[in-house]
Protein backbone atom coordinates (compact mmCIF):
# COMPACT_ATOMS: atom_id res chain seq x y z
CA UNK A 1 0.00 0.00 0.00
CA UNK A 2 1.55 3.32 -1.05
CA UNK A 3 1.41 6.54 1.09
CA UNK A 4 -1.21 7.92 -1.24
CA UNK A 5 -3.28 4.95 -0.89
CA UNK A 6 -3.02 4.84 2.85
CA UNK A 7 -3.70 8.46 2.98
CA UNK A 8 -6.90 8.27 0.95
CA UNK A 9 -8.54 5.53 2.64
CA UNK A 10 -7.92 7.09 5.98
CA UNK A 11 -9.41 10.27 4.84
CA UNK A 12 -12.46 8.55 3.42
CA UNK A 13 -12.85 6.87 6.92
CA UNK A 14 -12.54 9.50 8.67
CA UNK A 15 -15.06 11.67 6.50
CA UNK A 16 -18.08 8.37 6.81
CA UNK A 17 -16.92 8.17 10.82
CA UNK A 18 -17.73 11.76 11.24
CA UNK A 19 -20.80 11.32 9.11
CA UNK A 20 -21.43 8.36 11.38
CA UNK A 21 -20.83 9.95 14.65
CA UNK A 22 -23.24 13.12 13.38
CA UNK A 23 -25.97 10.60 13.01
CA UNK A 24 -25.14 8.46 15.63
CA UNK A 25 -24.13 10.58 19.02
CA UNK A 26 -24.61 7.97 21.41
CA UNK A 27 -21.52 6.50 19.76
CA UNK A 28 -19.76 9.65 20.50
CA UNK A 29 -20.88 9.46 24.16
CA UNK A 30 -18.71 6.68 24.41
CA UNK A 31 -15.59 8.15 23.18
CA UNK A 32 -13.12 9.58 26.27
CA UNK A 33 -12.61 12.88 25.73
CA UNK A 34 -8.91 13.36 23.78
CA UNK A 35 -8.69 9.86 22.60
CA UNK A 36 -6.75 8.62 19.96
CA UNK A 37 -9.55 7.08 17.81
CA UNK A 38 -8.16 4.26 15.12
CA UNK A 39 -10.15 3.42 12.61
CA UNK A 40 -9.37 -0.32 11.27
CA UNK A 41 -11.23 -2.13 8.20
CA UNK A 42 -11.97 -5.89 9.16
CA UNK A 43 -11.05 -6.59 5.87
CA UNK A 44 -7.64 -4.85 5.07
CA UNK A 45 -4.66 -6.44 6.96
CA UNK A 46 -2.41 -4.06 5.76
CA UNK A 47 -4.11 -0.93 6.08
CA UNK A 48 -5.28 -2.04 9.79
CA UNK A 49 -1.31 -2.92 10.31
CA UNK A 50 -0.09 0.79 9.43
CA UNK A 51 -2.88 2.48 10.95
CA UNK A 52 -2.09 0.70 14.09
CA UNK A 53 1.72 1.88 13.88
CA UNK A 54 0.87 5.18 13.54
CA UNK A 55 -1.36 5.26 16.39
CA UNK A 56 1.45 3.64 18.50
CA UNK A 57 3.82 6.73 17.32
CA UNK A 58 1.80 9.16 17.56
CA UNK A 59 0.25 8.20 21.17
CA UNK A 60 0.59 11.18 23.66
CA UNK A 61 1.42 9.10 27.07
CA UNK A 62 -1.78 8.00 29.20
CA UNK A 63 -3.98 8.68 26.14
CA UNK A 64 -7.05 7.16 25.71
CA UNK A 65 -7.07 4.70 22.73
CA UNK A 66 -10.37 3.55 21.31
CA UNK A 67 -10.51 1.25 18.31
CA UNK A 68 -13.26 1.57 15.65
CA UNK A 69 -13.39 -1.58 13.80
CA UNK A 70 -15.18 -1.46 10.77
CA UNK A 71 -17.08 -4.32 9.14
CA UNK A 72 -16.56 -2.72 5.21
CA UNK A 73 -17.03 0.40 3.30
CA UNK A 74 -19.71 0.69 1.09
CA UNK A 75 -19.19 2.09 -2.59
CA UNK A 76 -19.52 5.94 -2.80
CA UNK A 77 -23.58 6.47 -3.75
CA UNK A 78 -24.28 9.40 -6.30
CA UNK A 79 -24.41 12.94 -5.74
CA UNK A 80 -26.85 14.41 -3.81
CA UNK A 81 -27.41 17.54 -6.33
CA UNK A 82 -30.21 17.74 -8.66
CA UNK A 83 -30.43 18.67 -11.06
CA UNK A 84 -26.88 20.63 -11.88
CA UNK A 85 -26.80 22.80 -15.73
CA UNK A 86 -23.48 24.32 -16.87
CA UNK A 87 -23.94 28.02 -18.41
CA UNK A 88 -21.11 28.78 -20.45
CA UNK A 89 -19.83 32.61 -19.77
CA UNK A 90 -17.62 34.64 -22.20
CA UNK A 91 -15.03 36.01 -20.71
CA UNK A 92 -15.78 38.37 -18.49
Amino acid sequence: MTDKEFFDKSLTLSFEFSRYIIAHPEMEEQIPKGALVILLLEDDPVFNQRAMELAQAKKETNQPMVVVRIQKLLPPTESRLVNPRLEMVSNL
